[in-house]
């Protein structure tokens, strides 16, 4: 049984418009119900998670995809200030590294984040998409 009761909200925060573009498409295509949201660089994604924050801790969104290298802010700076201004105390947000780093330095220090639940390597593909959100493959 899916729990499709409800739509999943996404925040996306990449820098590249093209990548964003795409990984919308295929999150689209692998969650029918998702309400998906992209911010060019961690510093837009922190002034979004306030506002949302702002309407209640309800309004984070369920899933923060944040890619690492991105101008203003990057990736670890976006998760240090996350953690900073305590913007989702109860952990409704599950954040995913989503990179094209395979440095394997990146990969560890992402993994020495709390609030990173996973890094996943660019470019994501139907697979990992439903992978990462627990989609069956109904195809």
């Amino acid at each position: 049984m899916t729990n499709n009761s409800r739509s999943v909200s996404i925040l996306l925060v990449d820098d590249d418009e093209i990548n964003n573009f795409i990984s919308i498409k295929l999150i689209k295509k692998a969650l029918v119900s998702s309400e998906i949201k992209a911010c060019l660089n961690g510093r837009f994604a922190i002034d979004e998670l306030l506002k949302m924050q702002a309407n209640g801790p309800e309004n984070l969104p369920d899933y923060i995809l944040l890619d690492i290298n991105m101008p203003l802010m990057n990736g670890w700076e976006f998760l240090d200030e996350y953690k900073r201004l305590n913007i989702d105390p109860t952990g409704k947000s599950k954040i995913f590294i989503i990179s094209s780093s395979v440095f394997s330095n990146d990969i560890n220090k992402a993994k020495s984040y709390s609030l990173v639940k996973d890094f996943i390597s660019k470019p994501l593909n139907i697979d990992k998409i439903r992978e990462l959100f627990g989609v069956e493959n109904h195809a």
